[in-house]
């Protein structure tokens, strides 16, 4: 690409960067838009991935570690390896004793059971009939001091165990819920899981061929930017260069304007000075007549007041003497001619033609870009087998079949464990509705039996609301030993399957015993080998396929495949983009006959410096402006004198007076007013030039310097910059198959062809079984067992409590002196 010979004159500071790009000419920089943007590739692998389920943190969470503990020391044996061996081989070979000394803590709470639902209902009906004949919870029937003291205990007592009754039954409906609403979703998931696993092995070919197809992200992206790449490198090289060309361009705008200022200052300088040299010598004839002539009238003895109008007279000449002002026509003469070249018209031609680079660049590109698109747009070969490359048939067979049968199995026990679970949530309700409503009956009769005994006090008093609350009481005594035996039934019932699926299958499932025991030889029936059905390798145990499965492995190095299947083989794209590479690599600039300054501009800026205009010594121009042109101020002197005229007595002198002041006015206005303008414009140039003269000359001598050696800096630069963003360019492109690369790895390895769906399967469903259903099943017995063994106490202390609420039969007359209980209040003396 040549351009005109006249582009850009580019100075100080243009040098300094190209001295910097040399040392940067080494190492490459992109700026923020050589950047690759990221594509956006579409999610494949999503129909087998899960939502990882986990236990968010509660409030009931400190319950379900105190529900854990308890069953720590319920069941303290190891993972029974060996009775489950057996259990599962031979069933009818289990003995009773091996069982039972397993389950001994089970036994043990068993026992504890047995004995409540004997005795309590045993107790409860003999209570029943010794109410029936009025022996117990009967009356007080004598009053006696300790008698505060001792109800008052008593309903401190049931009152705090009324309490935890009601926390624990609170605790039971929540629990209760919470399992009800964990077990039907939990369920449901089952045939899901078991359904998306299933295509494990058998989709990947196709989810494989989806990957190769998206390989058109990255083309369509290159060949989108390959459509403005000669555009989009000359505007790169324009924007690097621009911050140092306009800067430039309008600096050598203002050079030339300093120049003409300069000439017009120096023409202004030298014509001020040749009119003020001529017309000194006829101001100061003129001005030496009118002193000669005010000196005789003012020293008249008839002028009255003329003392110091005389004074001011005398002053009356010249001031300043510009014969003494050197010349500047030797300079001028220099300066003949110049400005030769219109520094306007060039700067504008020299930014019209830098702003053409960019389609300069794109129609010298042009070809190559073309033939880059042509390249891009071919599929390599190796993406194109990667679906085709993967084995895995037999193994997705294998695979299917055996989920198959599981979910085939699973169907009925799933259907069977929602129906039990529906008949166990109602009995829950209605034994925490009664346990809801005994705690009622004891705070209603407390309430009622208090405000009966407050009552005592009046001696209308009827004995009706202490009464009443008796028979709340008795109401929920009765309730307690109704529904124990139904209680301890549920509890223990449930007890036994939660807290074994606990402490049997959630303890080893969390420590991987589970695992290990699976895939120890003989453990399971020939039937349910496990790594068979799954189609594990030799070499891979559960335990470690499990973990390998976790952290990510794929298929073929946990699976029994037909062959082995290496994915970087058919994502490497080496030859692909080393074509691409040399294709760049042929991108040019010809900038070998770039010129700076036409010859006209090196001219003037020459004469300019070769001319002295430094040199003038405009310290003797300053020097005489800075005197009055005349040493009294004329109008000041008109004033006086017609001020003096006015004042004489003798017209004849006044008058002439008034004469010469009128004279003097006229001399002002046609000689000294015009002269003191030129000195104005003489003291203006003389500043002016004694400023800038040296600056000016200094910037026109570096330009001169720096002009040649830009000359041949100035494409080396473009040059590099045309390099570093075709390199620029390229590692963008390249980034966008980079990007298909290792997005494409990591859906094959991470997201299609691993395995890491089945342990994810296996976790969420720990989780779902231990964590969201197993923690408030258990968590619900433990908290309705909690309730019922509070039951018994709360029977006692209602039924002592009863005595205290009925009337009493006989009461004392007058208990002066006796000391009650100070904690309670005294009981009233009976009257009448």
């Amino acid at each position: 690409m040549r351009l005109p010979r006249s582009l850009v004159p580019i100075t100080l500071l243009l040098g300094l960067e190209l001295a910097l790009c040399r040392g940067q000419a080494a190492s490459q920089y992109c700026g923020p838009q050589g950047q690759a943007e990221k594509l956006h590739f579409t999610r494949l692998g999503k129909g087998r991935w899960l939502d990882p389920q986990t236990q968010p943190p509660g409030s009931l969470d400190p319950l379900y570690r105190m529900v854990r503990g308890f069953l720590d020391m319920v069941q303290l044996n190891p993972f029974p390896e060996g009775l489950i061996r057996v259990a599962l081989n031979e069933p009818s070979s289990v003995r009773t004793s091996d069982v039972v000394r397993y389950e001994a803590g089970y036994v043990v709470c068993a026992v504890i059971a047995v004995l409540f639902l004997l005795i309590v209902p045993t107790v409860g009906l003999c209570f029943c009939c010794c109410r029936f004949r009025r022996r117990c919870g009967g009356r007080i029937k004598v009053e006696h001091k300790s008698m505060a003291c001792e109800r008052g205990s008593l309903m401190s007592f049931l009152l705090l165990i009324t309490l935890l009754l009601l926390t624990g039954v609170v605790c039971a409906f929540i629990t209760n819920q919470r399992t009800h609403d964990e077990v039907g979703p939990g369920v449901r998931a089952v045939p899901g899981v078991l359904n998306s696993l299933q295509g494990l092995v058998s989709d990947i070919p196709q989810e494989l061929q989806a990957v190769a197809d998206q390989f058109s992200i990255p083309q369509n992206q290159v060949l989108e930017e390959l459509d403005g790449v000669g555009v989009n490198l000359g505007s790169t090289i324009h924007t690097q260069l621009r911050g140092t060309v306009y800067p430039m361009l309008a600096s050598l705008q203002r050079l030339g304007q300093d120049l003409q200022v300069s000439l017009d200052h120096l023409q202004l300088l030298n014509s001020s000075t040749v009119y003020l040299q001529d017309q000194q010598e006829p101001l100061s004839s003129s001005l030496q007549d009118h002193r000669h002539k005010l000196l005789s009238l003012l020293q008249d003895a008839q002028c009255q007041g003329c003392a110091s109008a005389l004074s001011h007279s005398q002053l009356l000449e010249l001031g300043a003497n510009f014969s003494q002002v050197p010349s500047v026509k030797s300079v001028l003469q220099k300066l003949k001619g110049v400005p030769e070249a219109n520094f306007s018209n060039m700067v504008q031609k020299d930014n019209s033609t830098f702003n053409t680079l960019p389609v300069l660049t794109a129609l010298e590109t042009a070809d190559i870009v073309q033939e880059l698109k042509e390249k891009v747009a071919q599929i390599p070969e190796e993406v194109k087998t990667l679906s085709k490359g993967f084995p895995g048939s037999e193994a997705a067979d294998r695979w299917r079949r055996a989920l198959v049968e599981a979910e085939n199995s699973s169907r009925p026990y799933l259907h069977m464990i929602q129906r039990y679970e529906r008949y166990r949530w109602i009995a829950g309700y209605v034994l925490s509705s009664v346990i809801l409503l005994v705690v009622i009956c004891n705070l209603l009769g407390l309430s009622l039996g208090l405000w009966g005994i407050s009552a005592r006090e009046d001696s209308s008093h009827i004995e009706a609301k202490g009464e009443a609350g008796a028979q709340f009481l008795m109401a929920g005594v009765g309730l307690s030993f109704l529904f124990s035996g139904p209680f301890i039934l549920l509890i223990f019932a449930t007890f036994l399957l939660g807290g074994n699926i606990q402490t049997l299958v959630c303890r080893s499932w969390e420590s991987q015993e589970l695992y290990q025991f699976a895939d120890t030889p003989g453990n399971l029936p020939p039937s349910m080998n496990l790594s068979h059905l799954l189609g594990l390798k030799k070499d891979v145990s559960i335990p470690s396929a499990y973990q390998q499965c976790k952290e990510g492995a794929p298929l073929w190095k946990v699976l029994q495949l037909n062959d082995s299947y290496d994915p970087e083989k058919h994502l490497n794209i080496n030859k692909y983009t080393t074509w691409l590479q040399e294709q760049m690599d042929n991108f040019n600039i010809d900038m070998k006959d770039l010129d700076l300054l036409n010859e006209a501009a090196k001219r003037d800026l020459e004469t300019f410096r070769s001319s002295g205009i430094q040199k003038i010594d405009y310290s003797g121009f300053l020097t005489q402006v800075q005197k009055p042109m005349v040493k009294m101020d004329v109008l000041k002197l008109v004033k006086e004198l017609e001020k003096l005229g006015q004042a004489q007595t003798d017209s004849a002198l006044g008058q002439q007076l008034k004469q010469e002041a009128q004279a003097l006015q006229t001399l002002y206005q046609e000689k000294i007013l015009p002269q003191q303008t030129h000195v104005v414009t003489l003291n203006q140039s003389a500043r002016a030039l004694s400023s800038s003269a040296s600056n000016v000359q200094l910037l026109v001598s570096e330009t001169l310097v720096t002009s040649n050696s830009l000359k041949t800096e100035l494409p080396i630069r473009a040059h590099w910059i045309l390099r570093n963003e075709s390199e620029c360019f390229l590692n963008r492109e390249m980034a966008y198959f980079i990007q298909y690369r290792d997005w494409a790895r990591e859906m094959v390895t991470e997201h299609i062809a691993t395995c890491q769906p089945l342990s994810e399967a296996l976790d969420n469903g720990r989780v779902i079984l231990c964590d969201l259903i197993i923690n408030p099943w258990n968590a619900f017995w433990f908290c309705l067992a909690w309730c019922t063994f509070l039951l018994i106490p709360s029977i006692i202390f209602a039924i002592k409590t009863t005595k205290h609420f009925r009337p009493i039969r006989k009461r004392l007359s007058f208990w002066e002196g006796l000391d009650f209980c100070p904690d309670y209040p005294r009981l009233p003396t009976a009257r009448g």
